[in-house]
C-alpha cells in the first residue's frame, strides 16, 4: 500500500490561499497485506481554489481476496477524476459523479470475476473522502471508515457507520462501494476554522484507540503530523488491533480570502482600455465601427488582425472600473462562454494574452428576438415554438453545469442569418462552483431585468432552474401576444402575500388562433410559485407541441383562483340564505 504523492507546490505563499498540514500513516497489522489505501492530492492554482483539496480513505472488506484492488482503485479515482470535472459544479455534485461513476466499475469488476454475485468475494471497499474548499469542508462517506473533526480537546464523529450489528459478536457492512450497482452516499458540509483538524480512520483504528488519546498525540506532535499519524496507528497495533491500521490527520493551517476569486484575480493589474474610434488599432484588432454603447460597457465590430475573423470587442465602462463587482461580473461572461459548448450559447474567441481589461466573443450577423418581434408582432405559433426550443437547449446548456443564467431576455438573444437562436450576455450568470469559491459574491442581488425575472428573487429567495424556466415563459407569452402575463405587477409583489394575488392573464383572444392547452402550458411555466411551475425545460417545450391533459383540465382556473374575494362573498351570501331559511323553517314549522 502506499499513499498518492503530493504534486509541486503544495502550499502556495499568496496569504489569500487555503493551507493545510497533514499526516498519514498506514500499516498492515496482524494480516498479510494491507487492503488500506489513502491519498491526499493538493493542486496549485488556479484548481486550488476552483476545486479545493482531497482527501481520501478506503477500506478493503478482509473476505475478499481483491478488495485491495478495490480500495486503491477508489481513492486513485477520486483524487484524479474529481479535478476532471468541470469548475462550475459544486464540489457535492462532481464528487457524487465520480464516485457513482467509480462505483458502476468496482460492481462491473465483481459480475466479471470468478465469483460474480457474491459481494463478500468481490471488488468492494468503505470510503471517506473530504473536500475542503474556501471556507467549507465537504463530507462523502459510505461504509465504515470514519471522519471526525478535533476543536479543542475533543473528537467529534462526523459521519455515520454503515454497519448492522447481527448481535454483540457479530455485524455486517450495509453500505460500500461497489456493493450493488445503487450507491447511497452520505453528503455533508461544514463550515472552517482555521485550527480545524480532521481525523480519518479505518475501523481497525479507531475501534482500539480512545479519543483522548488521538487528541493527546496529535497535540504533541502538532509539528510532525505524520509522527502523530505513526504513534496512534502503533498504538492501535499495541492495544491487539487485528485488522489493517490506517490514519490521516489533517490541519487547517489558512483558510482562503472570500473575495479574492479567480475571476477577480484576472483583471487585476489589467488596466481598462480607452475609448476606442473606426479604424484605430487595439491590441491586435481593428476597430470596424461602435455597435452599441452605453454607461455600463461599449460593443464594437472588429477585425482580428492576424486571422482576418470578424468579432465583436466588448470594454467596460471607464465610469464604472472602480467597481470591482461590475468587473467581476463583466469577465463572468468570457468565464462562462468558455466552459459551455452549444451551438445557441455565444462564443468566446480570445486566444492570445490581452494587455487590457476587455473581452472578445463571436459576431453574430442577425438581429436581437427584441426586434425580431418588433418586426413580426404576430407569428406563426410554430416559429414561436421553433424560437423557444431553440433558447432551451442553449439554457440546457447552463443547467447542466449547475449554472443559471438570470437575465434571460429578448434583447439579450440574437437570431442568425440562419435563423439560429443563441443566448448572450451571461454577466448575471449564477455558477455553483464559483459561489462555493468566492461565498462572498452571493448576495442575492437582483441582477435581471423585471419584466422577465422569476417572482423568488424579489423575495430574496434562492433561484433554480426553474427561474431561468419563468423567464422563458414570459418570452414565450410575450412573443405571442406582445405583452406580459401579470404586466408590471411582479417586481412590485415583493411578499408572499402579494404574490399569491398576482393573476394570470391569459394569452387566448378572440383574434388569434391558439390552443387552449398552449395557454395551459403558458401559465404553468409563469406560475409565481416555482414549484408549481415546470421542473424541466423539456417538459414546457413538450407541451407547447402537445396537449397535456391536466393543462387543458385546469385552463381556465376555478373561479376562487380567478375572483377570491368575489367568490368568498357569495359563499358568504349563499350560507346566509341558508340560516335564514333554516331559522324561518324552524319558526314556522
Amino acid at each position: 500500500m502506499e499513499a498518492l504523492p503530493l504534486p509541486a507546490g503544495l502550499f502556495p505563499l499568496m496569504s489569500n490561499e487555503l493551507k493545510i498540514s497533514t499526516g498519514q500513516y498506514s500499516d498492515k497489522g496482524r494480516k498479510e497485506i494491507n487492503q488500506d489505501f489513502h491519498g491526499v492530492c493538493i493542486p496549485v492554482e488556479p484548481l486550488l481554489r476552483s476545486k479545493g483539496i482531497a482527501i481520501a480513505l478506503a477500506d478493503g472488506i478482509s473476505s475478499s481476496d481483491v478488495s485491495q484492488i478495490a480500495s486503491e482503485s477508489a481513492v486513485k479515482a477520486f483524487l484524479e477524476d474529481y479535478y476532471c470535472t468541470s469548475e462550475a459544479w459544486s464540489v457535492k455534485t462532481s464528487a457524487q459523479r465520480v464516485l457513482v461513476a467509480t462505483n458502476s466499475w468496482l460492481h462491473s469488476q465483481t459480475r466479471r470475476s470468478q465469483n460474480p454475485y457474491d459481494k463478500d468475494k468481490g471488488y468492494v471497499c468503505t470510503l471517506s473522502a473530504l473536500i475542503i474548499k474556501s471556507t467549507t469542508a465537504h463530507t462523502f462517506h459510505v461504509g465504515d471508515t470514519r471522519i471526525c473533526r478535533m476543536r479543542g480537546n475533543s473528537l467529534e464523529q462526523l459521519t455515520n457507520d454503515h454497519r448492522v450489528f447481527a448481535s454483540s459478536e457479530q455485524s455486517y457492512l450495509s453500505r460500500a462501494l461497489g456493493m450493488s450497482p445503487q450507491l447511497e452516499i452520505d453528503y455533508q458540509s461544514h463550515p472552517l476554522e482555521t485550527g480545524d483538524i480532521f481525523v480519518l480512520a479505518t475501523d481497525g483504528v479507531y475501534e482500539h484507540v480512545d479519543a483522548r488519546f488521538i487528541v493527546a498525540a496529535i497535540r504533541e506532535h502538532a509539528d510532525e503530523l505524520d509522527v502523530a499519524a505513526k504513534t496512534i496507528v502503533e498504538e492501535a497495533y499495541r492495544r491487539e488491533s487485528p485488522d489493517n491500521l490506517t490514519l490521516q490527520i489533517v490541519r487547517i493551517d489558512a483558510l482562503s480570502s472570500p473575495e479574492a476569486g479567480e475571476i477577480q484575480q484576472q483583471f487585476s493589474g489589467l488596466p481598462l482600455p480607452p475609448m476606442l474610434e473606426a479604424r484605430a488599432v487595439f491590441d491586435g484588432y481593428r476597430i470596424v465601427r461602435e455597435v452599441h454603447g452605453s454607461s455600463r460597457s461599449h460593443i464594437y465590430l472588429a477585425v482580428d488582425i492576424e486571422t482576418d475573423a470578424v468579432v465583436i470587442l466588448k470594454t467596460p465602462s471607464i465610469d464604472l472600473g472602480g467597481n470591482t463587482d461590475y468587473l467581476e461580473r463583466f469577465l463572468m461572461e468570457e468565464w462562462v462562454a468558455r466552459r459551455i459548448n452549444s451551438a445557441h450559447v455565444l462564443k468566446p474567441c480570445q486566444t492570445r494574452k490581452r494587455n487590457y481589461l476587455y473581452v472578445v466573443t463571436e459576431f453574430i450577423e442577425g438581429q436581437t428576438l427584441a426586434q425580431w418581434m418588433t418586426d413580426n408582432p404576430r407569428p406563426d405559433l410554430e416559429a414561436v415554438r421553433g424560437i423557444v426550443e431553440q433558447i432551451a437547449r442553449g439554457l440546457r446548456a447552463f443547467h447542466r453545469l449547475e449554472m443559471l443564467h438570470q437575465d434571460l431576455r429578448p434583447e439579450n438573444i440574437m437570431i442568425d442569418a440562419t435563423g439560429t437562436v443563441k443566448i448572450i450576455d451571461f454577466g448575471s450568470t449564477r455558477v455553483t462552483g464559483v459561489i462555493e469559491s468566492t461565498p462572498a459574491a452571493d448576495r442575492g442581488d437582483i441582477l435581471g431585468t423585471p419584466q422577465f425575472t422569476a417572482p423568488e428573487y424579489f423575495l430574496g429567495e434562492n433561484a433554480s432552474p426553474r427561474s431561468d424556466i419563468f423567464s422563458l415563459g414570459v418570452i414565450a407569452y410575450q412573443m405571442l401576444c406582445g405583452k406580459l402575463p401579470y404586466g408590471a405587477e411582479v417586481a412590485k409583489s415583493r411578499t408572499k402575500a402579494a404574490q399569491k394575488k398576482l393573476r394570470y392573464r391569459s394569452v387566448l383572444d378572440d383574434d388569434r388562433e391558439i390552443p387552449v392547452w398552449v395557454d395551459g402550458a403558458l401559465r404553468k411555466a409563469v406560475h409565481p410559485d416555482p414549484y408549481k411551475r415546470y421542473a424541466e425545460l423539456s417538459e414546457f417545450v413538450f407541451d407547447l407541441r402537445h396537449p397535456n391533459v391536466d393543462l387543458l383540465d385546469r385552463s381556465r382556473p376555478p373561479l376562487v383562483e380567478q375572483h377570491p374575494a368575489a367568490f368568498w362573498k357569495g359563499v358568504s351570501l349563499v350560507l346566509a340564505i341558508v340560516i335564514v331559511l333554516m331559522g324561518l323553517h324552524s319558526a314556522f314549522g
